[in-house]
């Protein structure tokens, strides 16, 4: 894990050379003849990756977006008119039976479907009529991670081709450097807050979502702490009520509209006396972790780079092997 992680901003690096006339490709047909939805097809960590999607397809190019239920054809056998959408399939293995059932369903039923995928060898790759590979290359550990950035790196490089955003490519052009920058910050300062963990929360807000699902994933994965990622808005709900004396709560913030909201979440959960730990929430109460300057579009890519250190440093002084986690396996066969 530590070394896959590691691998990050090689790994963009690679793939934007890789996918450029590809990516062009799909941005003129998408530009010429704009889906009235995005429709994103994914599971376990890939899912975090289409949230993240979510968020910057509808704020940045005003498409409306949804995830889809692979049960809903492998289960009940209904398949929704897919007409006129893309379908953003996105997978490390593309093997999983019910992602490619769902994507052959989508094609049948008239949608675009778009594979963002490792494996180009994959039945998944063979069922999408544009293939962006995520060109990271092997993954040992269990626990994806380079995979997980790589899937986010594309799209924000299909976002900026899409909407000929020269904000966006700027700062996607910034990323391959700054990850390598950010696998060396130092966020040890939350170990002695998280060793003796055994439940806590990961909160976030805007297309930053998808990353605290991804690291309450992996503190489960890796770590065995009952970990749960919410939105700021939402954690305010039911979900506060669990808030209790020391118990752990880690923020990540952007500087955009939502950091306000976040700041005072933070302060909210320190009256109520969690133990709190932020990235990216400027003079947040408790332990505060160090975050590059970066545009806000790809400060949680940053952020979760860093995670992915703290995570598996946190789990080797918890006695775990972050790269086989009990009773998980590399590709998960949902049917």
């Amino acid at each position: 894990m530590f070394r896959e992680a590691q691998e990050a901003g090689d790994v963009v690096r690679a793939q934007r050379d890789r996918n450029r006339d590809t990516i062009s490709g799909l941005a003129e047909r998408l530009r010429r003849s704009t889906p009235r939805a995005v429709v994103t097809l994914a599971r376990g960590s890939s899912d975090h990756a289409a949230t993240f999607a979510r968020y910057l397809v509808e704020t940045r190019a005003g498409v409306l977006t949804s995830s889809a239920s692979p049960s809903v054809g492998s289960i009940y056998e209904a398949t929704p008119d897919l007409a006129g959408t893309m379908v953003l399939a996105i997978s490390q293995s593309g093997r999983s039976p019910d992602l490619l059932g769902a994507a052959q369903q989508a094609s049948d039923r008239g949608g675009l479907v778009v594979a963002m995928v490792n494996d180009e060898s994959s039945p998944l790759a063979e069922r999408a009529e544009v293939v962006v590979p995520l060109c990271a290359g092997p993954e040992r550990s269990v626990a994806a991670t380079k995979a997980f950035i790589a899937s986010l790196a594309a799209t924000v490089d299909v976002l900026a081709a899409w909407t000929e955003d020269n904000e966006i490519d700027a700062a996607l052009a910034s990323l391959p450097a700054k990850l390598s920058e950010a696998w060396n910050l130092d966020w040890s300062a939350a170990l002695p807050e998280l060793n003796s963990a055994s439940a806590m929360y990961v909160v976030g807000r805007g297309h930053a979502l998808g990353v605290v699902q991804e690291a309450a994933l992996k503190l489960k994965e890796t770590c065995g702490i009952q970990a749960e990622g919410f939105s700021a808005a939402e954690v305010r709900h039911g979900p506060m009520a669990v808030v209790r004396e020391g118990f752990p709560v880690v923020l990540f913030g952007q500087d955009d509209e939502s950091l306000e909201g976040v700041s005072l979440l933070a302060s909210e959960f320190a009256e109520r006396g969690a133990r709190v730990i932020s990235a990216g929430i400027p003079d947040a109460p408790g332990t505060t972790l160090p975050v590059l300057p970066s545009d806000p579009l790809i400060a949680p890519i940053l952020q979760i780079a860093s995670f992915y250190r703290l995570a598996n440093a946190l789990a080797l002084g918890r006695g775990l092997d972050p790269d086989r986690p009990n009773h998980l396996t590399k590709v998960t066969e949902t049917l």
